[in-house]
């Protein structure tokens, strides 16, 4: 009996994520450019190895720009609010679990 066992990638050329979204490989390039969170790594030879990371973000940024029709600048400021609010959310769950810990310290005085 042989079993299959599926292994995921690590990383994804830069031609393998522009067929997950069937675009040209260009917009990938192009959207590098202008958005500077997207910034997958180069091997030895210079080939864009995408993360996980940075196919989620582009994933992103392609709902924010050709499904939702979003300009450029717009997906920008849109990712941007939602770094802002990633950030806030995790400041209020850590500040929620000091405080908790701060009474449980108190009480125990």
């Amino acid at each position: 009996m042989s079993k299959t066992f599926e292994i995921e990638k690590i990383y994804y050329s830069i031609s393998e994520v522009a067929e997950m979204f069937d675009v040209n490989a260009s917009l990938l390039r192009f959207w590098e450019k202008e958005f500077p969170q997207l910034q997958p790594r180069k091997n030895s030879k210079g080939n864009r190895m995408y993360s996980k990371k940075d196919i989620e973000l582009f994933k992103k940024i392609h709902e924010l720009v050709r499904v939702q029709g979003f300009t450029l600048e717009g997906a920008k400021n849109a990712l941007r609010q939602k770094v802002n609010e990633t950030d806030g959310a995790a400041i209020q769950a850590r500040l929620i679990r000091v405080r908790s810990e701060l009474v449980s310290i108190l009480s125990s005085l």
